[in-house]
């Protein structure tokens, strides 16, 4: 069946485009993350990389999993003294902890993971499932997401993701500039933005560890330095907003997802959401042309389109779904009643999931940088955005 020019031309743009696929078990031999569409000429810094990992595998309330591994990236292809070449990069983790073979198949389902969804779908067994269905995978997201920022950071923007809620405890972030923030939520242990809270919500995680119970909480993630429209009205599947939801969604134990005052804006007045534009002449060669706002209740997203504000989105993870004291299951085989198995796991992954979180949107950010202004080299985005900055602003 012959193909038409607009299949075509759909095809060649998806071919073209930033985008990564990752494969591996919690168990195996170890994960991949494969990134296609990456622009030549971008220094890459492969500590940074290995630095993200670091910070995953980090954050009070983790379990024995992270004592075994340690988190390194190694580069198999598409790099040369140091420096993208515009083939796909594939990135290898190595599993330290590679039993994959030897461990034996669970008999009762836990609630609140895809053991019984899975093994019904698949007519297969729950390790079958378990394995690639574990948070495990999602260091192959961050090392993708800790290599595909590297093409915009040169660009002035940056992530930044952080906690602030943690359980019932609110961790209203303290006021400063970026680097401030940054330094604040490096010292944390809940790698919040208000490190004196930590003490109480350590307290809380030793609490819940007793208790064979888990807590979840809420990550925000920040990018700043973006310029005007990344993204687009035009399609459904092309808004920037629509598509950081499903970047932030499809990670594990993500129940929920706001962009800006998010939920809270169905409960207010228009006059009190929108945020009104004003014009500052002596900011016309930063990224909003010298548009302001006095408010950022939109989140830096508008029709689809950045609009040259902060984006803010923040995400809801549901507590960790192994409990220490399981919940009521059935036995597969004899489809009586008994408690869930029960595998080593976490008490608390909310630090550690504000990571993945943070570089699931660096990597979709990315994407967007070079659908706008080119993913063949990073000089040619460098002095596409350039052009862009100054036409717009005499637009």
């Amino acid at each position: 069946m012959r193909q038409t020019g607009l299949e075509n031309a759909c095809i060649l743009r998806n071919r073209n485009m930033l985008r990564y696929t990752t494969a591996g078990e919690s168990h195996g031999r170890g994960l991949v993350a494969l990134v296609d569409g990456f622009p030549a000429g971008v220094p890459i810094d492969s500590e940074r990389i290995d630095a993200e990992l670091r910070r995953r595998q980090g954050g009070y309330g983790r379990g024995g999993r992270q004592a075994i591994e340690a988190d390194h990236a190694e580069v198999l292809t598409g790099i040369r003294h140091g420096v993208s070449i515009g083939s796909p990069i594939a990135l290898l983790i190595p599993n330290r902890d590679y039993k994959i073979e030897q461990m034996e198949d669970l008999d009762r389902p836990r609630p609140g993971h895809g053991d019984l969804s899975g093994s019904k779908k698949y007519l297969g067994s729950i390790r079958d499932i378990l394995e690639r269905a574990s948070a495990r995978e999602t260091a192959a997201r961050v090392a993708a997401g800790a290599l595909a920022r590297q093409i915009f950071e040169p660009l002035g923007m940056t992530a930044l993701g952080y906690v602030v809620e943690l359980g019932p405890i609110a961790i209203q972030p303290k006021p400063g500039t970026l680097d401030e923030h940054r330094a604040l939520r490096d010292a944390s242990e809940i790698y919040s933005l208000d490190p004196s809270k930590d003490d109480q919500v350590k307290r809380l995680i030793d609490t819940c560890r007793e208790d064979g119970d888990t807590l979840g909480g809420v990550i925000e993630v920040r990018v700043e330095g973006v310029p005007f429209g990344l993204g687009t009205h035009a399609q459904w599947d092309q808004k920037l907003d629509g598509r950081l939801a499903q970047a932030v969604m499809a990670v594990q134990a993500i129940k929920g997802v706001e962009i800006g005052l998010g939920f809270e804006s169905a409960r207010l007045r228009g006059s009190q959401v929108h945020d009104p534009i004003h014009f500052d002449p002596t900011r016309q060669d930063s990224p909003t042309l010298g548009f302001t706002r006095p408010t950022n209740h939109a989140g830096g997203l508008e029709a689809g389109m950045s609009n040259s504000q902060p984006i803010v989105l923040r995400a809801a993870k549901k507590p960790i779904a192994t409990l220490a004291r399981p919940l009521e299951s059935v036995n597969l085989k004899t489809k009586q009643p008994e408690t869930a198995s029960y595998e080593r796991s976490d008490v608390c992954a909310v630090p550690a999931a504000s990571v993945v979180l943070e570089n699931v949107v660096a990597f979709e950010m990315a994407r967007a940088v070079t659908e706008k202004f080119g993913n063949d080299s990073l000089g040619e985005i460098q002095a596409r955005w350039k052009l862009f900055c100054e036409t717009a602003s005499r637009h």
